[in-house]
């Protein structure tokens, strides 16, 4: 009956976790899929956790996920995304840093945005960030260390989004000597935050894919 079969589901998945060869019935339930170290990418590809450098993605499919990540995991006033952040943070830093900020977050589109303190308590987390956000960065060219501009440039959009997007007036204590970036937030749309994404990569590589 479906208790029996989704019992036996959950027991085949737990050997897999185990890596215990469960046979036929692991095939049956679908978990090689489920414990298999990638996610599907929005063209049609697939990023491995194991082996990001053979990995291969475009700047098409980082603009479409970041346009599709709320900042602050989902937990402000309206829907506001990783590509706009990025992309209002490529405007407030000088020339030579543009890119720089505007692809600083660019990991994010395979690894998700998690928060900041949860990150912290997560050690294996934090080296399978750091290894992907290498692959990444060097694919698009740009610093695997955050400069310091950008890194200003990315607590300066923090006290902004605090104000602008979250609904409360409360700062945040690592943030009281901060001074907010100069940014309207326009809280864009998916498609829209999207295509300012790509623009700008154009306007400041002259390329519009990798």
């Amino acid at each position: 009956n479906t208790r029996t079969f989704l019992k036996f589901c959950l027991d085949s998945e737990a050997q897999s976790a185990a890596h215990i060869d469960t046979g036929p019935a692991h095939s049956k339930c679908g978990t090689e899929r489920y414990f298999n170290p990638t996610i599907d990418l929005h063209a049609g590809g697939s990023f491995d956790f194991l082996k990001p450098e053979g990995s291969s993605f475009s700047i098409d499919e980082i603009a479409h996920s970041l346009a599709h990540l709320c900042r602050f995991t989902g937990h402000c006033g309206r829907f506001y995304s990783v590509a706009e952040h990025s992309v209002l943070a490529s405007q407030i830093v000088s020339p030579e840093f543009a890119l720089e900020a505007l692809l600083h977050d660019a990991a994010e589109a395979f690894i998700g945005d998690v928060a900041a303190p949860l990150k912290r308590l997560l050690p294996d987390y934090a080296e399978m960030e750091a290894r992907v956000e290498e692959v990444v960065r060097n694919r698009l060219n740009v610093p695997i260390e955050t400069s310091l501009p950008v890194k200003l440039a990315d607590l300066q959009m923090l006290k902004a989004e605090q104000r602008q997007a979250m609904c409360h007036s409360q700062t945040w204590e690592a943030l009281l000597t901060v001074t907010p970036a100069p940014v309207t937030l326009r809280f864009w749309k998916p498609a829209q935050a999207k295509s300012a994404f790509l623009t700008r990569y154009q306007q400041l590589t002259g390329k519009d894919r990798i």
